[in-house]
């Protein structure tokens, strides 16, 4: 606890009745705990605020990655779509030329 071993803690334990005295050492003792529990659920909120936040950054970079896949996907699909068929075995044929109706 702390890196204090137990005859540290006894030290302090006795330093602590000397100093505060029998009576008032229980009021102490509770209010550290009390102090120590609300510092501890404190820190705690703190590291759940961090995890959550490096989350929502996670995530918005994720999108962002995908926003730009999109884009890049759509733009590659136009310009698939502008360049002409050269290729003349997929080429359409041309249309037939209309017959001259003056000759019978």
């Amino acid at each position: 606890m702390f890196g204090i071993g137990m005859q540290e803690l006894i030290i302090i334990a006795i330093i602590a009745l000397l100093v505060v005295g029998p009576k008032k050492l229980p009021d102490l003792a509770k209010s550290l705990g009390k102090g120590f529990s609300e510092f501890k659920r404190a820190a705690e909120d703190v590291s759940e605020g961090v995890k959550n936040s490096l989350q929502a950054d996670e995530l918005k970079k994720e999108e962002e990655d995908l926003k730009d896949s999109i884009t890049e996907t759509k733009k590659e699909t136009d310009d698939k779509e502008k360049v002409p068929d050269n290729n003349p075995e997929t080429a359409s044929a041309p249309p037939p030329k209309p017959q001259d109706s003056s000759h019978s």
